[in-house]
């Protein structure tokens, strides 16, 4: 074996020294750059063949270029990475919905693991596991020079095993040791209700490959044409992106027309423009999306695309900044490569990359005050005995609020605002009319 691949080395070797005489002799900058490539590589077999004669312990071959092809994508970006066959075959299922693990996105920032979103319903989210997030260390190791893939290995595992997280947050003064049990995560991408006034409410928590099959479901229970919706909210809170095809095709759900985002990249057959057209069953209640430090990549280019277009109106925090796309490249042995071949530009041609979307109007997530102590005893009509009941009272007309959505929305001052601007807006239209 090693006879037989010392041999294609000096096959290679002796074609690239041709390639570089003959290069000498036309004056090729191009071959320059070869030559390079020659000394580079055979660097790095001098490097190769070094470790695995003198290094303390017997090293397999196999593990010495994994990880200098680990160590190669890591130099690139955060997002670009090897996958071993098992990685790769994790990531297929995780693109179906369905994975073991805690339920986070994870990025490296400042050279730090850093949650970009926890998943909505998860034990990561249950546990208060939040974005931006340092998670410096893994049960009881020290995430420091860690890969994307590795830390995405050690935070997967079996059902009902434990992991430890040492999570750093902002407002902490020192970390904090949070221990996480593991469960099959099965995301549920869209969740939907409808508040008062005909106020439409839609989650997306995340973009996989049925995520447009559920919207469109969603959307057909909640519009009711007797009954129309006079306004929606798109909460794409906490989403941590997924498939961009499912991006423009949620994007194009709510678009009749316009560019729904651009991608470039050094080779031409990466860059693409995406369009709506119009499928004639396009909302018209006017719309507001939700985002926050959480919402990334694929909800980023909903995000952008629905307000390049004038179609929605953009409320919350500035998003995560995640612009760029990955491409998987399967290789012969079943492994793969996760390789950032491209970014993303919103239909005004702005690239999202560590810029984000800064929302149209800016709301931070607080739990809203209570009313001041007193308040309660205020006497309103409605308090006074023999009063002329509402027809809401009556139980005449209208949709009366639950306790939970009463609760939520004193919980959620984001929610609560994108549900007053719609409010206010349908109020607006009716002032504007008379």
């Amino acid at each position: 074996m090693k006879r037989r691949m010392k041999a294609v080395l000096v096959l290679a070797v002796s074609l690239l020294c041709i390639w570089s005489l003959w290069s000498l002799y036309t004056n090729s900058p191009a071959i320059a750059l070869d030559r390079q490539t020659y000394k580079n590589i055979k660097l790095f077999n001098e490097v190769l063949d070094m470790v695995q004669k003198n290094y303390v312990e017997p090293v397999e071959q196999k593990t010495l270029i994994q990880g200098a092809i680990n160590g190669m994508m890591k130099s690139l970006d955060p997002h670009s990475a090897f996958m071993t066959p098992d990685m790769y075959r994790e990531l297929e299922v995780e693109t179906r919905g369905s994975f073991g693990g805690i339920g986070i996105e994870i990025t490296i920032f400042k050279d730090i693991l850093t949650v970009v979103s926890p998943i909505e319903d998860t034990p990561a989210y249950q546990a208060g596991i939040q974005a931006g997030d340092q998670i410096i260390g893994i049960d009881g190791k020290s995430t420091k020079n860690i890969s994307i893939m590795e830390a995405v290995r050690k935070l997967r595992g079996p059902e009902d095993t434990k992991v430890t997280l040492t999570i750093m947050r902002e407002s902490w003064t020192k970390p904090k040791d949070i221990d996480i049990t593991r469960k099959i995560i099965k995301i549920q991408s869209i969740k939907a209700r409808t508040y008062e006034d005909r106020i439409g409410y839609i989650r997306i928590a995340s973009f996989q490959e049925n995520t447009l099959r559920d919207l469109r479901k969603a959307l057909k229970n909640l519009d009711n044409p007797t009954l129309p919706l006079k306004g929606l909210v798109l909460d794409m809170r906490n989403n941590p992106g997924g498939l961009l095809n499912q991006a423009v095709e949620i994007s194009d759900v709510f678009l009749k027309s316009g560019v729904i985002v651009s991608t470039k990249g050094r080779a031409k057959n990466l860059e693409n423009t995406f369009s709506a057209k119009d499928n004639g069953d396009e909302p018209v209640c006017p719309i507001v999306v939700l985002v926050n430090e959480g919402t990334a990549s694929a909800a980023e280019i909903v995000s952008g695309a629905l307000r390049d277009n004038r179609r929605a109106i953009i409320v919350g925090a500035p998003t995560f900044g995640k612009g760029s796309v990955q491409t998987i490249i399967p290789l012969e042995d079943g492994s793969a490569l996760k390789l950032t071949t491209a970014k993303y530009y919103t239909p005004s041609g702005r690239s999202i990359q560590a810029e984000g979307i800064v929302p149209d109007i800016t709301i931070k997530h607080h739990r809203i005050a209570e009313e001041k102590e007193g308040a309660e005893n205020r006497i309103r009509e409605r308090d006074l005995k023999g009063h002329i009941k509402s027809p809401q009272e009556n139980g005449e007309t209208g949709e009366e609020k639950s306790a939970k959505e009463v609760e939520e929305l004193t919980r959620d001052s984001q929610l609560k605002g994108a549900i007053d601007i719609l409010k206010s807006w349908d109020i607006f239209q009716k002032t504007i009319r008379s």
